[in-house]
């Protein structure tokens, strides 16, 4: 990968801690460390399915200690990057909103925006999104098949 001639202040990267894709991840870490730019690694998460059925809404020490999860998440889906890439500045973004929204509601020195494309070869309606309301560029990674489980 050649060197950019712009130095970027900041790149955003979608991922899903619970299922973060290499090639996008990887993708996003270099370009951080050939541009000289922090990483906002952006994960978005939404209740479980069980907060429906509250039925006075969600008490706030169950929203924290999910959001703690889903911290810890991304904390974990990172770390052996960080130790790959130790001089890649990352800041760890947990949203609790929609994918997409998350990630085009960043700040103004976000340059630019990886996100992968659907596991299915197809563009998702994530990267879709972003596309359509990002304000800046937006890097849209293939991302590669699992294989098939073996019984």
């Amino acid at each position: 990968m050649q060197k950019p001639s712009h130095r970027f202040a900041e790149i955003v990267l979608g991922v899903d801690a619970r299922d973060p894709a290499e090639a996008v991840v990887r993708l996003a870490f270099d370009w951080a460390a050939l541009c000289g730019a922090r990483l906002r690694a952006v994960h978005a998460w939404r209740y479980p399915s069980c907060a429906a059925e509250l039925p006075f809404g969600v008490p706030e020490e169950d929203r924290g200690a999910w959001e703690d999860h889903e911290v810890q998440l991304l904390s974990d889906a990172l770390r052996p990057w960080r130790a790959e890439y130790p001089q890649v500045p990352v800041l760890e973004d947990v949203r609790h909103l929609p994918p997409a929204e998350a990630l085009v509601r960043q700040p103004a020195d976000a340059e630019l925006v990886i996100v992968g494309r659907g596991r299915d070869g197809e563009l998702g309606t994530v990267a879709r999104d972003v596309l359509r309301e990002a304000a800046g560029p937006v890097l849209v990674v293939p991302v590669q098949r699992r294989a098939a489980a073996v019984r």
